[in-house]
């Protein structure tokens, strides 16, 4: 029986080569938050004040990310201030707060716009990320995911979210898509 769930596991994972081929066409990156942009604990204080910590590292891949043209957004289930200003800090100007229909939210944070599927990554952990990422054309995981979740991604990434995750998603885009050396470029010489 564990044999045959491990093999349903690694049913939708997909070789380096294939990975990289799907990332190439990426031009949107959509990502949850609880769980993925942090560690998925929620902390509150004496007051009712939410508190989310966020790492630094998923902060600038994400702003990296848009410098090199692709656009990222934010839809989460929870609503929460913390949230809308670290979108802000970040340039992320498409956020939608405190939606359990996340599909019906990526539809409405892209159809304007016309958008196709198959160029949207979407970075998930749980159940409410699901219907979105049998949709899209690259469904992504974190090791700290929900098992169905994992059963459903393309590529689960090394490291957990709120860790680094979204780092390791956009660092791997941008090498993907060839535009990674000139965004490193920038922090390897000097101004003179």
């Amino acid at each position: 029986m564990s044999q045959q769930h491990s093999q349903h596991n690694k049913q939708h994972l997909i070789d380096a080569e294939q990975l990289d081929h799907k990332l190439a066409q990426v031009r949107h990156l959509v990502l949850d938050v609880d769980g993925v942009l942090t560690d998925g604990r929620l902390f509150f204080d004496n007051n009712g004040n939410e508190l989310k910590t966020f790492n630094t590292l998923d902060g600038h891949g994400i702003k990296m990310l848009q410098k090199s043209g692709v656009q990222v957004a934010i839809i989460t289930g929870r609503r929460s201030s913390v949230v809308e200003r670290r979108a802000h800090d970040l340039g992320v100007h498409k956020l939608i707060q405190g939606r359990e229909d996340k599909f019906t939210a990526l539809q409405e944070l892209f159809g304007d716009e016309g958008y196709r599927l198959e160029d949207i990554a979407y970075v998930g952990d749980d159940y409410p990320d699901l219907l979105v990422m049998t949709r899209v054309g690259c469904p992504i995981s974190v090791p700290n995911a929900a098992a169905a979740v994992r059963e459903r991604a393309i590529w689960v990434t090394d490291t957990r979210g709120g860790e680094g995750a979204v780092r390791e998603v956009c660092d791997r885009i941008m090498k993907a898509q060839g535009t990674f050396d000139a965004a490193l470029a920038p922090y390897l010489h000097s101004a003179d």
